[in-house]
């Protein structure tokens, strides 16, 4: 094995062992730790795979927005550390069909599929394009997604007041 693949492999099993803990903690604090642990995992694979801008944005807003958004409203929480997160059913057998299933569709694509062999390329950044295209052909497209977020940042204020006054 190259160092590479063994890289892959060491950033792989660390984003699916944090994703493990979030799905099954108990404790809200130890959750919110492994998902800024699986997000940057995520970043690490985009980075491997030659997608920076994806990999940037992935570690801006998630890591850096989102989940700091959650980990100050756990910390800033009292007593959350004594919180322990349990449901009152355990639909453990609907679960393990379901990811039977899900694993046994997986399989099929995955081996039925054609797979074209690729040369492989080498790094190469994509900024520039993504920029290019956001600015040139995808102009339009963008300024209307702009027009209607804002609108849709407006109204919600609007809405927010309104029930303020009630």
């Amino acid at each position: 094995m190259e160092a590479t693949e063994i890289l892959f492999l060491i950033i792989a099993a660390i984003t699916v062992i944090s994703a493990a803990i979030v799905a099954f903690s108990n404790k809200i604090i130890y959750a919110a730790f492994s998902l800024l642990l699986t997000l940057f995992g995520f970043a690490a694979l985009y980075v491997y795979l030659s997608a920076d801008f994806i990999a940037v944005s992935q570690v801006m807003i998630y890591v850096g927005g989102i989940l700091i958004l959650i980990l100050f409203g756990v910390l800033m929480t009292q007593r959350i550390y004594d919180v322990s997160v349990k449901s009152e059913r355990n639909p453990v057998l609907p679960t393990l069909l379901t990811a039977i299933g899900s694993a046994v569709v997986l399989g099929l694509i995955i081996f039925k599929t054609p797979w074209r062999q690729v040369a492989d390329s080498g790094y190469a950044p994509i900024t520039e394009r993504i920029g290019q295209a956001i600015m040139g052909d995808f102009l339009l497209p963008f300024e209307i997604a702009s027009i209607l977020l804002l609108a849709a940042l407006i109204g919600s204020v609007f809405i927010a007041r309104a029930e303020e006054k009630k």
